[in-house]
């Protein structure tokens, strides 16, 4: 989701999970605004592949969290995306898109029906930026309440269900992006959570929201668990890349729009030209009639994979075989799971066919790349 580092000049805000990533020997660094741990004495590639063969526990309170009240709501909310709101189920989730009046992507977030709200959780570079937007959008027309109060943790990998359901009985129920209220029994006391069985490192897991006071006793029943290890930003920065998924402020932004950042599946049809309840949301001008004619785009997300094995970082400039610049790359890195670098990047429509070939301008030296379906890795989602 989100990647934009903290103002030096600005103080530090902390989680509630602040004192045991120190006790647990993270190196911390600044995110978001917040001091975050980027890795733990393990390293990177340890926890990578735990997350990957167990369970990695995260600590993603920096993000915001939000319910949206009343009546309206749904409606409300689906006047500021491309997306279906209104006829999603209670206790289903999905993914949606806020956008600027040009189309552009204002933040990615993730929100799910819930019987009396809509539980909404935003980007944490993004949530104040995200919270005024949305207030000042659709505050008449429902109640906007920001959750501060809350933290939230995310319990990843092909474990995660066996040690949180040893805690929490019938979240095994649940399936991937539906979420519901239950009871954690750390042997100490009962916590009340929200979570949903979502996650963004390709595989199952979960989300937990649960009151900041409460948080570090579940983190603790939780790594007390023998699957689960913690895992600091480094590892979720991976993760994510090899299932393929955005990362905001590096692969999506004010300047990118749902169509050429290949977003497609985010937009439902009933919110496209000839669906029922068809654009009204910003930029909808723009992106139906870019959607009509996908040919011609400007540009166009693309995976990518080098031919050899040198690391392609983020923004590094792609060029045709002729030599010119066509884009750049907008994340990128040695996979840990796939074993050879990875990326995501932008190139004209007109190239991003699987298995066109670009260079890489790396130090100089061009490296090849062929572009690629994503994910880099089969995503893992348990769906019943």
């Amino acid at each position: 989701m989100e990647s934009l580092l903290s103002d030096s000049a600005t103080p530090l805000l902390t989680t509630p999970l602040n004192a045991l990533h120190i006790e647990l020997g993270a190196r911390m660094v600044p995110f978001a605004g917040y001091s975050m741990p980027v890795q733990y004495p393990a390293g990177l590639m340890a926890e990578h592949h735990h997350t990957r063969n167990a369970a990695g526990l995260f600590d993603v309170s920096h993000m915001g969290q939000l319910r949206l009240v009343g009546a309206d709501a749904a409606a409300a909310f689906e006047s500021l995306m491309p997306v279906d709101v209104i006829d999603l189920p209670v206790g289903k989730q999905r993914y949606g898109l806020l956008l600027n009046e040009e189309g552009g992507i204002l933040d990615d977030l993730m929100f799910i029906r819930r019987e009396a709200d809509i539980f909404v959780v935003v980007n944490g570079a993004c949530k104040a930026a995200d919270i005024a937007h949305i207030q000042a959008r659709i505050g008449s027309r429902c109640e906007v309440i920001p959750m501060p109060e809350m933290a939230l943790l995310a319990l990843q990998g092909p474990q995660a269900v066996t040690a949180l359901s040893r805690l929490a009985p019938g979240v095994e129920k649940l399936v991937f992006m539906t979420g519901g209220h239950f009871t954690v029994h750390t042997g100490a006391q009962d916590i009340a959570v929200f979570l949903t069985r979502s996650g963004y490192t390709g595989e199952d897991g979960f989300e937990i929201s649960v009151h900041s006071r409460d948080a570090d006793a579940l983190a603790r029943a939780l790594l007390a668990q023998p699957e689960v290890k913690p895992i600091g930003l480094g590892a979720r920065n991976s993760l994510r890349l090899e299932a393929g998924l955005c990362l905001y402020g590096n692969d999506i932004d004010t300047t990118t729009n749902p169509v050429e950042a290949n977003l497609l599946w985010a937009m439902q049809k009933v919110r496209r030209a000839g669906g029922a309840r068809e654009g009204g949301f910003p930029g909808a001008a723009k992106i139906l009639a870019a959607l009509a004619h996908p040919d011609a785009n400007a540009r166009k997300r693309v995976g990518l994979v080098a031919l050899e094995r040198v690391p392609v970082r983020d923004h590094t400039p792609l060029q045709d075989l002729n030599g010119q610049t066509i884009g750049e790359v907008t994340s990128g890195l040695l996979g840990p799971t796939v074993d050879k670098p990875i990326a995501i990047g932008y190139v004209p429509a007109s190239m991003a066919a699987l298995g066109t070939r670009v260079n890489a301008i790396v130090r100089g030296k061009p490296v090849l790349m062929e572009i690629t379906s994503m994910p880099f890795t089969p995503n893992r989602y348990y769906r019943g």
